[in-house]
């Protein structure tokens, strides 16, 4: 198992200390290899009301109507604070120490609580990773006195079109956006940790193994912070005689920084109708691998990045495989398949497989090591898909609302931006003794308003169509037509934006108009099969918990999912989290969900064609532990 690189941490409030210390569960992590959720029977043509329960999650069910909770102490601890912030990822960070800097310039006292819901800091963060250092030179001039893990600029840039049996090298012109002059490879979870470790010393109060589970409300609308989730519940939804509930975090603000995708995001979509005024988002799932190869064939600071085989041209994805300068011959390779594609039977998790013993690539790692795998869905839909960025108490940054810089196949940066210009603002409204709010959580639309006055949002929009060109009768070969073309030429500046064919799910077409797809079997060389690969993950899950997947009708699966789509689910999960099981019988097939496999990805719950799945945090701690992704 990897082990995940420790940040260290500020010491705790009396009342987190306490609370920490009376739930001494909070933090442990069992190691589970084969305890499944044993999900109950599911006949296709089964009404609802028939259907046993899979799901046990009280998102789903209740407490207030389950007899097994009348009695238990519902009363939480709470802490205030000036700012919580939810995510320990480039954003969050960055905001946090931007907030602890500005405080120091001007000496005020600003408190400043970021919880984490991965067990170390750093640990749930993945990524290629080639970083444009734009943003880290803003926020620390110094970084490289500082120790900042940035061990290897490019030095080396390809791109390259893939055939079956061959390669089309494809010259990367000046001033397009796959040019990685500058740039640094790095691994992201140490630059993280890194982050954390100047955030505690700007004295931020971190703390990783809290997972954010709700957001809490001031009567006049506005967000009040967070609470944390509880801990010491049964798998089928009951009290343990541990049970405690979460702690709440207040604040006068609370920042959003879970990542694509984020649970709590997804609420604040719908309450505020932040998504009123854009493009439904659009998504990839990301796969990746660390490989320790033949020193002769290491060349550090070369970046390489293809497209083609073995995807069609209608379904939007590529690699990249770039070399590391860690004191050892190391390279991270991964592969990245858009989430609008059509064909049921496509399995992302297969095609990176195949796609590493291509003639261009197999060589490289002949003779190497697997050491690491993960995986994390990531945004694409570009600046159309940016959702309104602020409402009452609260506002978003980073990859939760989706700044990444799809082309350049990069987010760090601006997710970093983001954080910065969010906190300047923030501080802004903090100090102002004149500022009379219309509502108790203060609203910090100047942040939104800053934001498109900066390079990032410049940036964006200068690449908004190149994504969504992809669309074409010529897929991804138009788009890159249409950016050797227009994005080459006009930098941006045509008088049009393109827009995206709808949300994920509703492209993916029923089984019986789809060829199935024939992967080869993993040669245990240089493929291999799934469980070996999140095995090297290091995902731990209490087992004894509900399982966070939750579904909002039980029968959905069996009856929709796996009678028209042929079980999508068990092809998208990069984990093995879903499968479709015979049933007892012999007769029909009933869908069992092994939610200690998961590694967070938040796939599902983006690519279910029925929408009937529902992430939720599972209890703080648990997850993968990625080691430098």
């Amino acid at each position: 198992m990897l082990v995940g690189y420790r940040t260290p941490v500020k010491e705790p409030t009396w009342t987190i200390l306490m609370y920490r210390n009376l739930c001494p569960c909070f933090h442990a992590l069992k190691l589970i290899k084969k305890d499944c959720l044993l999900s109950p029977r599911v006949s296709r043509c089964a009404s609802t009301a028939a259907v046993p329960r899979i799901t046990t999650h009280y998102t789903i069910h209740p407490r207030d109507k389950d007899k097994r909770w009348e009695g238990v102490n519902m009363e939480r601890f709470a802490e205030e604070a000036d700012v919580v912030i939810v995510g320990a990822g480039p954003a969050g960070l960055s905001a946090a120490i931007r907030l602890k800097q500005l405080a120091a310039e001007h000496n005020r006292e600003v408190r400043v609580c970021l919880v984490e819901k991965a067990s170390q800091i750093g640990a749930h963060t993945l990524s290629g990773a080639c970083v444009e250092p734009r943003s880290l030179e803003e926020l620390f001039p110094d970084w490289k006195e500082r120790g900042a893990p940035l061990h290897t600029p490019v030095t080396e840039d390809k791109f390259g079109i893939l055939t079956e049996t061959s390669r089309i090298p494809v010259p990367i012109l000046p001033g397009l956006p796959m040019v990685n002059h500058g740039n640094y490879i790095v691994r992201l979870g140490h630059l993280v940790s890194w982050l954390g470790e100047q955030a505690e010393a700007l004295g931020v109060e971190i703390y990783p193994g809290y997972a954010a589970a709700e957001v809490l409300f001031h009567e006049d609308g506005s967000v009040k912070g967070i609470a944390t989730n509880d801990v010491g519940i049964q798998k089928d939804g009951a009290p343990k005689a541990t049970f405690e509930r979460g702690l709440e975090l207040h604040a006068k603000v609370t920042v959003f920084a879970e990542g694509c995708h984020g649970h709590l995001a997804k609420q604040l979509y719908k309450k505020y109708n932040l998504r009123e005024n854009c493009q439904p988002q659009s998504y990839g799932i990301g796969l990746k691998e660390l490989w320790t190869i033949d020193e002769k064939k290491w060349k550090p600071g070369r970046v390489e990045h293809t497209v083609g085989w073995p995807l069609d041209r209608h379904t939007y994805g590529g690699s990249f495989l770039y070399h590391l300068n860690e004191r050892e011959p190391l390279v991270a390779l991964g592969f990245v398949v858009g989430l609008d594609y059509q064909n049921p039977y496509l399995n992302p998790f297969r095609e990176f497989q195949r796609w590493k013993h291509h003639p261009s690539v197999q060589p490289t790692l002949e003779g190497g090591k697997r050491i690491a795998y993960g995986a994390r869905a990531l945004n694409e839909g570009g600046i159309q898909s940016i959702p309104k960025l602020t409402f009452p108490g609260g506002l978003l940054i980073g990859c939760s609302p989706g700044l990444l810089n799809v082309p350049k196949i990069k987010g760090t940066h601006t997710a970093m931006k983001s954080g910065m210009v969010a906190s300047e603002a923030i501080f802004s409204q903090l100090i102002n003794e004149n500022l009379q709010s219309k509502t108790i959580g203060l609203d910090v639309q100047e942040y939104e308003e800053n934001l498109k006055k900066s390079w990032v949002w410049k940036e964006l929009y200068a690449v908004r169509n190149i994504r969504p060109s992809c669309h074409t009768v010529l897929g991804v070969y138009g788009g890159m037509i249409y950016t050797g073309i227009f994005y080459w030429l006009l930098r941006g500046m045509e008088p049009w934006t393109l827009k995206h064919p709808g949300p994920d799910f509703a492209q993916l077409k029923p089984a019986k108009d789809c060829t199935p797809i024939e992967y080869p079997k993993p040669d245990g060389k240089i493929s291999f099969d799934l469980l070996s690969s999140v095995a090297l993950s290091g995902t731990n899950h209490e087992h004894d918990q509900p399982p966070h997947l939750t579904l909002k009708d039980d029968s959905v699966p069996v009856s929709r999912n796996l009678a028209v789509f042929d079980g999508p689910e068990q092809r998208f999960c990069p984990a093995g989290v879903y499968e479709y099981v015979p049933l007892e019988t012999g007769e029909g097939s009933r869908l069992q969900i092994n939610a200690q496999n998961c590694v967070h990805c938040k796939t599902c719950d983006i690519k279910d064609p029925s929408q009937n799945i529902n992430w939720v945090v599972p209890e703080g701690g648990g997850g993968p532990a990625y080691n430098g992704m």
